[in-house]
């Protein structure tokens, strides 16, 4: 069940006798930018291979850097345990949404920055519906 709003990033949701916070906004930065500098170290890694490698490891880096940013929300208690199956599913479908917009548009500096920020909204809605699948 949810209870109100405590603060303008912080959730509270009750389950039996425990109450746990979600951080909506840190879980999100954290997702944008530790997958965002994962792809990066791992295109400068896989530039060595060619083309090819830079994109190969571009993806890698960011596979990793997802999963990386979901373990470090849930250490540090921002997404529940029970949420972290969705939160690293949603993060890793919004990569896959990210991928595509940014070799579209990888000429220009800015989109490829922001298409990152579709793993955050993605982890948010994962853990979200994590939370209703939970519930029924």
């Amino acid at each position: 069940m949810r209870s109100p709003r405590l603060a303008s990033n912080v959730y509270a949701y009750t389950r039996s006798d425990r109450v746990f916070l979600m951080r909506a906004f840190p879980t999100l930065l954290l997702s944008w930018l530790a997958t965002g500098v994962a792809a990066v170290v791992g295109s400068i890694l896989g530039n060595a291979a060619g083309p090819r490698g830079l994109m190969v490891g571009a993806v890698a880096g960011g596979i990793l850097g997802v999963i990386a940013a979901v373990g470090a929300a849930r250490r540090f208690a921002w997404i529940p345990r029970e949420e972290t199956r969705g939160a690293s599913l949603g993060g890793l479908a919004g990569f896959a949404l990210a991928i595509p917009i940014t070799l579209t548009y990888m000429q220009t500096p800015l989109i490829p920055v922001l298409s990152c920020g579709l793993v955050g909204i993605g982890v948010l809605l994962g853990a979200g519906m994590a939370r209703g699948w939970a519930r029924s």
